[in-house]
């Protein structure tokens, strides 16, 4: 699973990618697409090619977990001019149609879901030895076309909904966006048909998607809508599988310890394999330009912690100097990207996609809004309690204990691209943000998209 097979074949172009050029152009493989996919083996190739479009930089690489941290409070661009300023738009509210760091999460995300497509759409014909991994990867494939849908949703609103394989880019010309309602109807329903395919966590699938995975994400999905009981019967499948616990603060992010008990799902990186090809940039993208000793020369500085922020941890929480550490500028950053050891833009770590401190926090939230105050703060407390804190001792009042759950998600959550998007679904972005404009709490359409089909409409206000 680290190594993920890269096929050519597989991406095909979608009539969403950038320029006709490119929609036109033949695969370059002799896999061609028609007539390979004939048996397990190849379609394990498939399947590993979908995961590894998870790798790219507008999936989980760099951008994307950008676009959830950078706009909101607690995280800036410390060279907002440098990298033709697309992460610096993104802190400033002020991102335009032709950024290539928005172009990236549109084209990556739909060559993820053109990928999931064809294993979805091929995978019914070809025989398996075991019936049982047949239906795991159609959960698999399922789970990620949910999750890059989840991604693009919440960051363009209504977005082309595709779900059958593009043979001819040509016809998906002229495709209009879906509305929002629409997507997500699409979302929850793939994620209920994984649920139903995935198996349970073992010791031989924990890097793969597994059961409790949709299970948290499909819990998310429920919380952003604000259907709170929904969205609590989901989550606490999670807690109710007794898979999943939380680990020491100190292991959570390890390299020794990855793929840990904590981690529900995860896009995998490793460093020093394929010419240092399949490690994760962002280690080089978001940690301070001048990092102390055992930092590595080239950091860019698009993703430091403000020093208020880190006084936000109190002297005996052990998430201070583990989650995030400071330069005696009180400069701020994240330490759960491990130092890489060989090239700068090739780190080891990870990227968490889910976890279950996240799905305890998610249970505190939707258990307060639905008025179990008590339940919400026992949820709340397991969060405490292992960052060596003290039991809530507040006020039982509702918006009392959200503000608790609210700066728990922070410290516990910080710089795993959660910030904006709590924001966004709380309703909270523009108060909280001081952002004026309402038309910033959604990205512009990349141009190279409408430019490529004119049926696309750009996001009011771009």
């Amino acid at each position: 699973m680290k190594k993920l097979l890269y096929i050519t074949s597989v991406v095909m172009a979608v009539g969403l990618i950038s320029c006709e050029n490119e929609l036109i152009q033949n695969p370059t493989t002799t896999k061609v697409a028609d007539n390979f996919y004939a048996n397990e083996a190849e379609m394990e190739e498939a399947v590993n090619a979908v995961y590894a479009a998870l790798q790219f930089t507008g999936n989980f690489d760099t951008a994307f977990p950008a676009v959830g941290e950078l706009p909101g409070e607690d995280a800036y661009d410390e060279t907002p001019a440098n990298d033709g300023g697309n992460y610096g738009m993104l802190d400033d509210y002020n991102v335009i149609p032709q950024s290539s760091l928005i172009a990236n999460v549109w084209e990556d995300a739909f060559k993820g879901i053109q990928r999931a497509n064809i294993v979805l759409n091929r995978i019914g014909d070809v025989a398996y030895t075991e019936e049982a991994t047949k239906n795991a990867r159609i959960g698999e494939m399922l789970f990620i076309r949910a999750l890059l849908y989840f991604n693009l949703v919440r960051t363009f609103g209504d977005v082309p909904l595709i779900t059958d394989e593009v043979v001819n880019p040509q016809e998906y010309f002229g495709q209009e966006r879906t509305a929002v309602a629409e997507v997500y109807a699409q979302i929850i329903a793939d994620l209920e048909e994984a649920e139903g395919y995935l198996p349970v966590r073992t010791e031989s699938n924990k890097g793969r998607v597994v059961k409790t995975a949709a299970q948290a994400l499909l819990g998310k999905v429920y919380l952003t809508r604000q259907d709170f009981q929904a969205a609590k019967t989901s989550l606490l499948k999670v807690v109710d599988a007794n898979v999943h616990q939380l680990v020491p603060v100190s292991e959570v992010f390890s390299l020794e310890n990855e793929l840990n008990d904590e981690l529900i799902f995860v896009v995998q990186f490793a460093s020093g394999i394929n010419s240092n090809s399949e490690g994760s940039d962002a280690y080089r993208m978001f940690n301070p330009t001048a990092r102390q000793e055992g930092s590595m020369a080239g950091t860019k500085g698009h993703g430091v912690l403000k020093p208020e922020f880190y006084e936000l941890y109190t002297a005996n929480d052990a998430r201070k100097d583990v989650y995030v550490g400071t330069l005696e500028s009180g400069l701020a950053y994240t330490n759960k990207i491990a130092v890489p050891t060989t090239v700068v833009g090739d780190s080891a770590s990870d990227w968490v996609v889910l976890r279950y401190a996240d799905v305890l926090l998610m249970l505190a939230e939707t258990e307060n809004e639905l008025g179990a105050t008590s339940n919400a703060v026992a949820y709340l407390n397991q969060i405490r309690e292992r960052a060596g804190l003290l039991d809530y001792a507040g006020a039982e009042d509702k918006n009392a204990i959200f503000q608790e759950i609210d700066l728990q998600r922070r410290l516990e959550l910080v710089w795993e691209g959660h910030r904006w998007f709590d924001l966004l679904r709380q309703g909270r972005a523009q108060e909280v943000l001081g952002v004026s404009d309402a038309n910033k709490l959604l990205l512009p359409l990349p141009a190279s998209q409408i430019a490529a089909d004119p049926a696309l409409v750009q996001n009011p206000g771009y």
